[in-house]
């Protein structure tokens, strides 16, 4: 059964109320949780790449790539958990792990069971709940996520009829 229908969430997933791309984050995280991401990464077998800037790198450890300087060209890992979705993760800060992903590639019952599991592999790794908030949003109010006590994907706020 899915984690959430697409009839109940549709409204979060609209680009023209929600922004294009929403934020995902992981809040309360540490050095050792963007690693387990990584690691995560990996392992799954979903194609991925690091970069710097326009430079295309090996993936390093989370230390290094969280350690950079503040003046560096920006950290970014692009990973596709399938065809047609890309989910960009950005080194920004060690206590947060934040990433996007493009409503546009999220359209549909399978797209968001799709998301539903994505967001659900990362949780139960880490064992902490996966927000996403609107796009621009101040991660105050989370539209969606993955609840640790009811290990799946919630709505965290009221439906949006669009």
């Amino acid at each position: 059964m899915a984690d959430l229908l697409w009839d109940d969430a549709r409204g979060f997933f609209d680009p023209d109320l929600m922004g294009a791309l929403p934020g995902v984050f992981v809040p309360g995280a540490s050095v050792e949780d963007w690693q387990a991401v990584l690691d995560l990464v990996d392992a799954s077998g979903w194609k991925h790449q690091y970069s710097e800037g326009e430079s295309v790198l090996p993936m390093p450890r989370a230390e290094t790539a969280l350690s950079r300087p503040a003046d560096a060209e920006c950290a970014e890992l692009r990973v596709w958990p399938a065809v047609d979705v890309l989910v960009i993760f950005r080194f920004h800060s060690s206590d947060e792990i934040d990433f996007d992903v493009d409503l546009r590639e999220l359209q549909g019952q399978a797209r968001l069971d799709l998301l539903c599991g994505f967001l659900t592999v990362i949780g139960r790794r880490l064992g902490k709940p996966v927000l996403m908030d609107a796009d621009c949003g101040d991660g105050n109010h989370p539209v969606l996520g993955f609840d640790v006590e009811s290990d799946r994907v919630v709505l965290l706020a009221e439906p949006i009829v669009p």
